[in-house]
Order: C-alpha cells, then sequence, then structure tokens
C-alpha cells in the first residue's frame, strides 16, 4: 500500500513507523490510560520515494528537525482518539512534502531604470537641502 500525495511522490506505509504513547493533551483521566498521542518516524536519507530535488530542499528545510539517524519524526496529540492524531501526523508531513516539492523561483537580476536612478537622486537632493535648512548659520555667534 501506497500512501499517495501527489503523482511524483508515491510513499510505501512500509516506510513510516507508527507509534501510540500517552498524551498530554484533552482528555481528563483518559489521559493517563490511553495511549492517544500519535508519533511518525520516517528515515527520509534512506527513503528512495522522494525525488532527489524536493528530498535536498526538505532537507535543508528540516535541518535540525532531523535526528541524528536521519529520521523526521512527527507527534500530534490535539485529539482524543489515535486516529484523528494519525492523520494530523500524516496531514502535517504532506504540507512539509508539498512546500518541499514546490520549486522556487529563480530570481533574475535587474538593474534599476534610468528614470528611478533619477528620481532617487532627486529625492535625496530634496532631503539633503532640508537638513542644509535647518542647521544654524555658521560664524555668527
Amino acid at each position: 500500500m501506497f500512501w499517495t500525495l501527489s503523482p511524483e511522490i508515491r510513499i510505501p506505509l512500509s516506510e513510516f513507523e507508527l507509534s501510540y504513547v500517552r498524551s498530554s493533551g484533552p482528555g481528563g483521566q483518559n489521559v493517563n490510560k490511553v495511549n492517544s498521542k500519535a508519533v511518525l518516524r520516517w528515515n527520509l536519507l534512506k527513503s528512495p520515494s522522494l525525488p532527489i530535488g524536493a528530498r535536498t530542499r526538505l532537507l535543508a528545510r528540516l535541518g535540525p528537525r532531523l535526528s541524528a539517524e536521519g529520521y523526521l519524526i512527527i507527534t500530534s496529540d490535539r485529539f482524543r482518539d489515535q486516529l484523528r492524531n494519525r492523520e494530523d501526523c500524516f496531514q502535517k508531513l504532506s504540507e512539509l512534502l508539498l512546500a518541499a516539492a514546490e520549486v522556487p523561483k529563480l530570481r533574475k537580476k535587474v538593474k534599476p531604470s534610468k528614470s528611478s536612478q533619477r528620481r532617487l537622486k532627486e529625492a535625496k537632493g530634496r532631503h539633503s537641502e532640508k537638513k542644509l535648512l535647518r542647521r544654524s548659520p555658521r560664524g555668527s555667534d
């Protein structure tokens, strides 16, 4: 079975490790008895399912969130039940992957136009003139 995010990103569910622990979230006394917090672990460095460009952008973006072994760990304890917390983990993962899959636009260097350079110089001149008028006259003590 695959977890499909887009036509380019299809990850086998066997690459994910899903576990449940006791939650600190809402639930009252139920928190002390039920393992409702979902922990999703995915070895990003060893996963062959991710395109190389998306992987490099994701590694650059995540940096300190990765463990020493290359695992991306996502947790969720927003809800009181395991199923919704698991879905929330996959939702967080999909947001990260979609952001990394988006290729950033390259910036083109553009020189300022002659008229914008002229306007800038005129504005600087006016500003300088305003400051000169505020000065006290020299030599008339």
